[in-house]
């Protein structure tokens, strides 16, 4: 573990999940508990306008928002059946998100702190974590959550929802800890047990990594 300057143990810990199993839920329980949490998917946001002058190249102005920013769905469409340009736009975006994660993290480098990422296997801090922590959930309930949210065909959730079988085994074989967080609710079937439930899971997870006190004294004031 490193040690803060406080005296106590710094974490770095991981924040993944399947596709809308509740992610950004149990990031935000975990905000609540003081820990500051990185969204990457935000992140990518700004690397996508630091690059912004190379990728239109690339693509043309055709992928800009009324807002006149990139428009992550124009460009998925773009990329969309081409394995060469998406190899070409992740090579572009990921050095620069890279590099945003690694300055975030030495902002914070007083405290423990939570990367949030779907895609957190591609991350360059991916063998630096001490945990891992991976938001799951019941299929029926993924479904039906992913239709509510992105109100897209039941085929093409299903697609995705393979997806990501092959990227998951990889946090399994992480040397770090990893723990599954099972997020059982779901809209008025989100009891207030489920929601206890969810919450023990987290705070069984972080005791186990060996939660820094002095976060926590800070969120109890």
């Amino acid at each position: 573990m490193k040690a803060t300057l406080s005296g106590h143990a710094r974490l770095l810990i991981g924040l993944t999940g399947t596709y809308c199993a509740g992610k950004n839920h149990v990031a935000a329980l975990l905000e609540a508990r003081g820990f500051p949490v990185l969204d990457v998917d935000t992140l990518g946001h700004e690397a996508l306008e630091l690059e912004r002058e190379r990728i239109l190249m690339r693509f043309g102005t055709g992928i800009l928002g009324k807002d006149g920013r990139i428009d992550r769905r124009l460009l998925g469409v773009e990329v969309f059946g081409s394995p060469a340009a998406l190899a070409w736009l992740e090579s572009v975006v990921h050095p620069r998100a890279n590099r945003l994660t690694e300055a975030w993290i030495d902002r914070h480098a007083d405290h423990s702190c939570v990367i949030n990422a779907a895609l957190l296997h591609r991350s360059s801090i991916f063998h630096r974590l001490d945990g891992i922590l991976v938001v799951r959930a019941p299929v029926l309930i993924r479904l039906l959550r992913a239709r509510k949210r992105d109100a897209l065909p039941w085929g093409e959730l299903i697609r995705r929802f393979k997806s990501q079988r092959e990227f998951m085994a990889k946090y399994l074989q992480k040397p770090a800890d990893t723990y599954s967080i099972i997020n059982r609710g779901y809209g008025r079937f989100g009891s207030a047990f489920l929601k206890r439930s969810l919450e023990r899971q987290l705070e069984a997870a972080l005791t186990r990594l060996g939660r820094v006190q002095d976060v926590y004294l800070a969120a109890e004031k």
